[in-house]
C-alpha cells in the first residue's frame, strides 16, 4: 500500500469564519490542504499550501491532530494545524490550477456546505464554538 502525507490548515478570522477552498468543477468545500514535498516538515507544508490555495500568509498557532485514513489503497496521514492569517490575500497562487475559489465561511454556512471531507465538519464546529 502506498503512503501519502500532507497538512491541512484551519484558519479562523476575527469574525468567527473559517477559510475554505473549492476545487475546479466541484461544489464541495474543504480547508486548505495538500501534500508534503521532499524535505518539507508538516508545518512548512501547511504554510505553503495555504499560501498557494488562498494567497494568505499564515502563522501556525498550534498543532491539532493527525488524521489517518485509507483512500483508494493509499494510506493517508494529514497533519491538521490551527493557523492565523497575516495581512490580506495575494490571490490564489495554485501551481496545479485545481482551486477555483476561496472564501471565509461562517458556522451557519459551514453546516450547509457540501464537504470534500465530511469528517472535518465536527472539528470545525467545535473550534468555532470555542472562539
Amino acid at each position: 500500500m502506498k503512503n501519502w502525507s500532507g497538512s491541512a490548515a484551519i484558519c479562523i478570522n476575527d469574525y468567527q469564519q473559517v477559510l475554505m477552498v473549492r476545487g475546479k468543477d466541484s461544489d464541495m468545500w474543504a480547508v486548505p490542504s495538500g501534500g508534503m514535498e521532499e524535505g518539507e516538515t508538516p508545518e512548512q507544508c501547511c504554510i505553503r499550501e495555504v499560501k498557494e490555495e488562498t494567497g494568505y500568509t499564515v502563522k501556525i498557532l498550534q498543532p491539532l491532530f493527525i488524521k489517518h485514513t485509507d483512500i483508494n489503497e493509499i494510506q493517508v496521514k494529514t497533519h491538521y494545524f490551527l493557523v492565523q492569517a497575516i495581512g490580506n490575500s495575494q490571490g490564489i497562487q495554485d501551481p496545479d490550477k485545481i482551486i477555483e475559489e476561496k472564501a471565509w465561511k461562517s458556522l451557519a454556512e459551514i453546516q450547509t456546505l457540501k464537504h470534500m471531507y465530511p469528517e472535518d465538519l465536527q472539528t470545525l464546529e467545535s473550534l468555532l464554538k470555542e472562539v
